[in-house]
């Protein structure tokens, strides 16, 4: 395997700035804090909250583009508006909406960038205080938190199922050793997910993996999932 250090860099996992001198011959790599991999930011504290805002401003700058020529224009009919929401706004909004761990902030930022664009389509304001519920009910859309939460919980069940051997389902397994850091933990992704689970289904965490297990169970327990109350 031949590495090219013109496209290489190094990174190092941890809360505090640690220098890592990676040397590939006479070349020290540069370390960095953050690099996108396949469209997704990482970063070296291992926040998600950098990505989701990431992907909450790459949405609305297409709302910004789309907002004067297309989402506003009287001569577009209400349905080509809500395709243009559906192929072009929500792919980049959730991409790689899996692996998040989402906070009441986060669920509150993504809502907000999804209304702002409903409303338009609409053609509400927040003036006319109409809430987000009744909106999304008239347009006949799916709650974007609704989605995202059901495909995180879809993705549980992959990884449950997944036959040993398989790198996802092994990292999602894994215990790592060590002593942990002093102060509050973060939050993993399996801990994220086991508690949706046990607020959204009522499934508690030792039996998430049995019920997960099972396709054909887990896959309609998923349709029947309900959105979350709406606060606005």
């Amino acid at each position: 395997m031949k590495i090219s250090t013109s496209k290489s860099e190094a990174m190092v996992l941890n809360r505090k700035k640690v220098e890592c001198l990676l040397r590939v011959k006479e070349e020290i790599l540069p370390q960095v804090e953050e690099f996108k991999y396949l469209g997704v930011l990482f970063t070296s504290e291992r926040r998600m909250e950098r990505e989701i805002d990431r992907r909450i401003g790459a949405a609305s700058a297409v709302m910004r583009t789309l907002h004067r020529s297309v989402v506003v224009k009287r001569e577009l009919s209400q349905k080509a508006k809500l395709s243009i929401y559906r192929s072009i706004f929500v792919p980049p909004l959730t991409y790689g909406h899996e692996r998040w761990v989402m906070t009441e902030r986060t669920r509150s930022r993504v809502q907000a960038a999804e209304m702002s664009f409903l409303r338009r389509v609409a053609g509400l304001s927040l003036r006319d205080r109409v809430r987000s519920s009744a909106i999304r009910e008239e347009l006949g859309v799916e709650s974007l938190l609704l989605r995202v939460e059901r495909s995180q919980m879809r993705w549980l069940g992959h990884l449950v199922r997944m036959p040993p051997g398989r790198l996802p389902g092994e990292v999602f397994r894994s215990c790592p050793s060590g002593r942990r850091p002093p102060g509050r933990p973060r939050t993993r992704w399996r801990d994220y997910v086991s508690r949706l689970a046990w607020e959204r289904l009522g499934i508690p965490p030792d039996e998430l993996e049995e019920v997960a297990g099972e396709r054909e169970v887990w896959d309609s327990l998923l349709r029947l999932l309900p959105p979350r109350p709406d606060p606005g």
